[in-house]
């Protein structure tokens, strides 16, 4: 039998050509007209939307467009970022990739003196979720906010310099959302003056790690902190924060004590190595306890925090980032839907009256019209809401950093979580919606949505379920609501607190005057109905001492409505204020996706809106022939309004959201040339083994069932590395 060599030699004369052994006539032909370059072109040329002006009202925060230029330049000359091969690689191998990229990409940074925010630049441009990305995100942050002086001089610098990789060890394989009841444990021993931790169970198994299972040396492990008491009983002090060294500095071999690894395939992700982690009676100093805010001394005398929620802030500061996430990541789903619906064309008129009239751009249809276009609108509130949060939480910070004052922390918390469920839901359920208005072509590699739907998949659940973490919300506008029914005379000390008193003296007169083209009427609307389902939760729970359990759907209920207002207010003021400012066609546009982002949310909701007696049921076909008359408006801008996101076709990684829109060509080539599947000449007959032509049956054997068992094939005498992984 051949000999893995011989085999591999003979593979070379059943390889095909550049053209797939085809004639090059192919790369004469052209799409029927009109082509899709022409399509766009015509569109942009329609619209009077002011695009780079446009694009510097919106990311003009941190020089973003400036940044972004600089740091794609450097990465598209760098062979190792090509992106052509990403969905022919297995897991395995993309995480060997992944890792290569994310080391190159730090020596770029040091070679170039990049600062940090160039360093999230090229991680966004790549769009691969690099295995140290809890270490530069919640791994860093819980150092600089969590440790005391002591702690961040012996462990910021190393973590800054990138000496250590680090993560964040807090879900488990029986808990996630409830952090209080997790099941590792930090147990003081009084004897020797340090702390045992240790997983009692399976399920105390610290599980979805990112950056654990194959990168990191170091991790802030969140365990319940157990002292005994003056009859040696141990006692819960709730969960806290430790850093622990798990991996040998340079063996990168777990520590005696700690089981780790890999938790295997998932919907995407393919790049990071989500990790488990298990502790055997592992034994840590009393200085591994972040002890900026609670302590335990040399005696075990526990010293709490004066806020306790302080151990949640970097969960916090990783709601705030997903929450941006969202906006960009539907952004680049919605260019890619525009574009090409724009240049797909299916059927004529059929009010035209003539049989060889042309056919219809597909996102002419009201039915594409209104997947679409209100997902365009979405962008726009989503970025806006973004930015008040990134200011919210820089504030807080601010606040607690120089003044220890925390007064804002509770809300920060609150709102964090309902804006991250919305945020996330909305953007995961539009980029399936952009998907399927794709049509077929939607559910193939060329639409550049395979990675972008599977790495988003994880966000609803990711840092507190979606539908969990809105309890807190809700919570906490109930205790708002309560405090301001007891306490009519309050002096309202922010926002929610004029909008509930507002609400209070007026509810049993007189609901809201509505006119959907009056942008006034529709922030008043849905501040008004979220007050509406507060009042009726606090009834409920308060008043009606209804439990917990039978209002969860209404506290789900009244966190959305909520975080919509916030959406719409915050879009709202940004186009009262439009800093920087906009020319007076491109400002009417942006009122114009105002108007269909609120009329589309309130349509959505217009039960809600009949209940309050805002809407009359006798008002729901104006309201939808209102929608489809403010889309026909923003339909001739949708390419420009787009465009303004400015999303590098290096993003995309789209045929058919290409900025140029010659699309079909782009598609038809990467099938044609770049398909490792097309450049090796299969035997299909099923009387033999042999799988590829020229290998032999002996060799084939042995191939598959290395590939089959997820072995290396050594053991079986085979080759694995085939023509297919050679031609990547």
């Amino acid at each position: 039998m051949p000999g893995a060599g011989v085999a591999a030699k003979s593979y070379k004369i059943y390889t095909r050509g550049k053209y797939n052994g085809m004639s090059d006539f192919v790369l004469k032909l052209k799409p029927a007209e009109p082509q899709g370059p022409d399509i766009l072109a015509a569109e942009r040329a329609r619209s009077q939307v002011n695009v780079p002006q446009l694009a510097h009202h919106l990311l003009q925060r941190n020089g973003f467009l400036d940044r972004q230029k600089k740091v794609l330049a450097v990465l598209k000359k760098n062979p190792l970022f090509s992106k052509k091969a990403n969905l022919n690689l297995s897991r395995p191998d993309r995480y060997h990739v992944g890792l290569a990229r994310a080391k190159e990409v730090r020596r770029i940074v040091r070679r170039e003196r990049w600062n940090h925010d160039d360093y999230m630049m090229a991680y966004y441009l790549l769009d691969e979720v690099s295995p140290y990305l809890l270490s530069d995100s919640m791994f860093t942050t819980s150092i600089q906010q969590q440790c005391n002086q002591e702690q961040k001089a012996q462990w910021l610098k190393e973590v800054e310099n990138w000496e250590i990789t680090g993560c964040y060890a807090q879900t488990e394989l029986g808990h996630g959302s409830n952090v209080r009841r997790i099941e590792c444990q930090a147990s003081w021993n009084t004897d020797t003056k340090d702390f045992t931790i240790h997983s009692p169970s399976l399920t105390a198994s610290k599980w979805w790690i990112g950056s654990l299972g194959r990168s990191a040396n170091h991790a802030v492990v969140v365990a319940q902190l157990l002292i005994p008491d003056s009859e040696g009983k141990l006692v819960s002090y709730g969960p806290h924060q430790f850093m622990v060294q798990i991996r040998d500095l340079k063996t990168h071999q777990p520590l005696e004590g700690v089981v780790i690894g890999d938790i295997g395939p998932k919907y995407g992700y393919a790049s990071m190595d989500n990790g488990y982690m298990l502790f055997n009676q592992f034994r840590v100093p009393r200085t591994a306890l972040l002890a900026r805010y609670s302590s335990v001394d040399e005696n075990g005398k526990y010293t709490r925090s004066s806020n306790p929620a302080t151990v949640y802030g970097s969960l916090t500061y990783a709601r705030a980032i997903i929450i941006n996430q969202s906006t960009l990541a539907l952004a680049r789903a919605v260019t890619v839907a525009v574009r090409y619906t724009l240049i797909r064309t299916q059927f004529s008129d059929r009010d035209s009256g003539s049989e060889t009239a042309p056919e219809l751009s597909v996102l002419d249809y009201s039915t594409v019209q209104i997947r679409v276009l209100p997902l365009l609108a979405t962008t726009y509130a989503l970025h806006y809401v973004a930015e008040a949060m990134n200011d919210m939480y820089q504030e807080t910070s601010m606040r607690i950093e120089e003044d220890g004052d925390f007064s804002q922390l509770a809300e920060m918390h609150a709102v964090s979580s309902g804006l991250k469920s919305l945020s996330t839901t909305l953007a995961a359920d539009g980029i399936e919606t952009c998907r399927r208005a794709l049509g077929g072509h939607g559910f193939g590699g060329g639409s550049g949505l395979i990675p972008l739907v599977a790495n988003f998949l994880n966000k609803p659940t990711v840092e507190g379920d979606n539908w969990m973490i809105t309890q807190q919300t809700a919570s906490y506008f109930i205790k708002r609501m309560q405090r301001c029914v007891e306490h009519p005379d309050l002096k309202p000390v922010d926002d929610v607190d004029f909008t509930v008193l507002r609400f209070l003296k007026t509810r049993d007169q007189e609901t809201p005057a509505f006119d959907p083209g009056r942008a006034e009427d529709l922030l008043a609307a849905f501040q008004y109905r979220s007050c509406f389902l507060a009042y009726r939760a606090y009834q409920f729970r308060i008043v009606q001492k209804a439990s917990w359990n039978d209002i969860l759907i209404d506290l789900h209920h009244l966190s959305n409505a909520h975080c919509e207002s916030l959406l719409v207010k915050y879009f709202h003021e940004a186009l009262q204020r439009a800093d920087p400012p906009l020319d007076p066609p491109t400002l009417a546009t942006m009122h114009q996706l105002f108007k269909l982002f609120a009329l589309f949310t309130f349509q959505n909701a217009s039960a809600d809106f009949m209940a309050t007696g805002i809407l009359a049921p006798a008002q729901l076909d104006a309201l939808a022939r209102e929608i489809q008359t403010t889309m026909q408006n923003i339909r001739v801008d949708a390419a420009r309004l787009l465009d303004a996101w400015s999303i590098p076709d290096y993003v995309l990684d789209s045929s058919l959201g290409r900025f140029d829109g010659d699309v079909y060509p782009t598609l038809f080539k990467v099938a044609h040339e770049e398909n490792p599947l097309n450049k090796v000449t299969f035997n299909s007959d099923y009387r033999s083994e042999e799988i590829i032509k020229g290998e032999g049956e002996e060799q084939a054997r042995r191939r598959i069932q290395a590939l089959v068992q997820g072995t290396s094939g050594r053991e079986w005498g085979a080759d694995i590395s085939s023509p297919l992984k050679a031609s990547l």
